[in-house]
């Protein structure tokens, strides 16, 4: 092998990762709302969720991608773990469509002719556009560098010497299967793609560099190695992230063992599969099948055991109560790659903001005894998550999508308003207490007070009732009693000073405290109004 062969093989994976990467994304910004919706479909069932999986993985034609996004609805509360697993088992039979078109499509046509046109008409369509048809066109791009990839990879081992054909040991036949499924799990490793690992090993045995055998023991092999993207990005991740990403280990595990254990019969298998296709002459096609019923069997062998897998994952993943990846739920640095599913996150993330600052204002509106909360400590938390939005939402990648551009700066609005009515919350605490006052005050006081709590309840409800087409209306009308309410009662309370009838000290005191108590309502209710736009906007389509 000489080094124009080694230069062309390196040059050959970097285009085919290039064109998945390109492929993959595109398709994420592009579907970005279906894979929303289809996830949210999963919570039905756990075949529904495996359903699912295959399918948003066929859609976006990375399992890695699907893991993520699964994440994200896990840390979202949108998903249980149960449900989340079957979307994971899901997703690894789904990642085999890949394999399928390298089997199917890679061996049978001139596969330059058939890419340049797609990168060709998607740069047209990625430079010319916006949005979802900007990011098809990227998608079509590297659709197109996909099979150029392939097509040097092909030329490079076709220019390579039969010399150095491998071959699988007849001698320690269980020693020389499980040095090539090691490559297999070194080759995606080191590529942190299982596509690309499959795509080396079904080309080379379809030149004939690689004994099918071999080649099995490869594939699985790589079907082991793709749970270390998922491993590497779930170390620092919240509990919800390590937990999906062991039952990603543990699926590949189970279906990769038996496989290995029972590989000899499983070959025959794929091969007797090929025979109506002319599979004997196409190696490709066999070792498509065999890692279709790699994944298959891995599905039908690990599925008695899901209901003690999400129980013993739930006892061995709890959350560290002194993490930052746990004081923050919902968000995970592995959806920020697919727009729709990050701003589900920093919305689910300002909902528990919105309550802690709710919990924070009812406590010092609260006059009930044992009714008060530690402020100090109440205060560090949302600050800390607060901080932790404000952090996050500037590391989305937006995708071009102008409606998801808009909604990011009024996300950072909301946590801005909920750190101020916090900050108020703990100023007012630090007032001494009023005094008994004037039955005629005291009644203006509580009279406020009751509107102060009817505004806050809305507030509530807007923060959980999210695009609600009714929220904002009732918001607005609650915090337009509040202002009356407040306006009333400080009139009132400026014409007993005025005539004598309430000292000035008394009257600045009751004034500073009905000030401070507006300011609050006045913070969580602009921070609840942005909220329930973005949320009603979320919903719809996007361009």
């Amino acid at each position: 092998m000489d080094l124009t062969a080694i230069t062309q093989f390196a040059g050959g994976i970097g285009l085919f990762l290039l064109g998945m990467r390109l492929m993959s994304d595109g398709l994420k910004f592009a579907a970005g709302p279906a894979l929303r919706q289809m996830l949210a479909r999963a919570t039905g069932s756990l075949w529904r969720a495996v359903g699912s999986g295959v399918l948003i993985t066929a859609l976006v034609q990375s399992s890695s991608a699907v893991v993520f996004a699964t994440i994200g609805f896990v840390n979202a509360g949108l998903l249980s773990l149960g449900q989340a697993i079957g979307v994971v088992f899901g997703a690894n039979v789904g990642t085999t469509f890949t394999s399928w078109i390298v089997a199917l499509v890679g061996f049978d046509i001139k596969l330059q002719a058939f890419a340049l046109p797609a990168v060709a008409l998607g740069m047209g369509l990625w430079i010319a556009s916006k949005g979802r048809r900007a990011a098809l066109g990227q998608a079509l791009v590297g659709f197109g560098v996909f099979f150029l990839g392939l097509d040097v990879l092909k030329g490079a081992f076709a220019d390579i010497d039969q010399s150095w054909a491998l071959g699988a040991s007849e001698q320690g036949v269980w020693l020389s299967r499980l040095l090539f499924a090691l490559a297999g799990v070194f080759l995606t490793v080191l590529m942190q793609s299982s596509s690309a690992a499959l795509a080396v090993t079904l080309t080379a045995a379809a030149q004939g560099l690689l004994p099918l055998s071999a080649a099995a023991a490869m594939v699985i092999g790589a079907n082991l190695g793709t749970t270390s993207t998922a491993i590497f990005a779930s170390i620092g991740a919240t509990a919800a992230a390590r937990r999906t990403a062991a039952a990603h280990v543990a699926f590949n595990l189970c279906g990769g063992s038996l496989a290995f254990l029972i590989l000899p019969w499983l070959l025959q298998l794929s091969l007797w599969l090929a025979l109506p296709a002319g599979g004997d002459q196409h190696p490709a096609t066999v070792l498509a099948l065999l890692h279709t019923l790699i994944n298959v069997l891995g599905l039908l062998a690990i599925w008695p055991l899901t209901a003690g897998l999400v129980a013993w994952l739930e006892r061995h993943f709890a959350g560290r109560i002194d993490s930052q990846a746990d004081i923050v739920r919902h968000l995970d640095r592995n959806v920020l790659r697919t727009p729709a599913l990050a701003v589900d996150a920093v919305l689910s993330e300002l909902a528990r903001l919105g309550n802690n600052a709710l919990a924070m204002s009812r406590a010092v509106l609260s006059q009930e005894p044992g009714s008060e909360i530690d402020l100090g400590n109440e205060h560090s938390r949302l600050e800390r998550v607060a901080s932790a939005i404000m952090d996050f939402i500037p590391s989305i990648e937006t995708g071009g999508v102008e409606r998801i551009e808009h909604s990011l700066p009024r996300a950072l609005r909301i946590a801005q308003y909920l750190r101020a009515a916090g900050e108020r919350a703990v100023e007012l605490s630090h007032q001494a207490p009023l005094a008994e006052a004037d039955p005629a005050v005291a009644e203006r006081l509580a009279s406020v007070h009751l509107s102060a709590a009817g505004a806050l309840d809305r507030v509530a409800a807007a923060f959980s009732q999210g695009g609600h087409e009714s929220s904002s209306e009732r918001l607005q009308q609650q915090l337009d009693e509040f202002e009356s309410a407040y306006q009333g009662a400080k009139a009132e309370l400026l014409r007993l000073g005025s005539r004598g009838q309430l000292g000035s000290a008394g009257l600045v005191r009751i004034l500073d405290r009905l000030s401070g108590l507006r300011r609050i309502v006045e913070q969580l209710g602009k921070g609840a109004g942005l909220y329930v736009d973005i949320e009603r906007q979320r919903v719809l389509p996007l361009n």
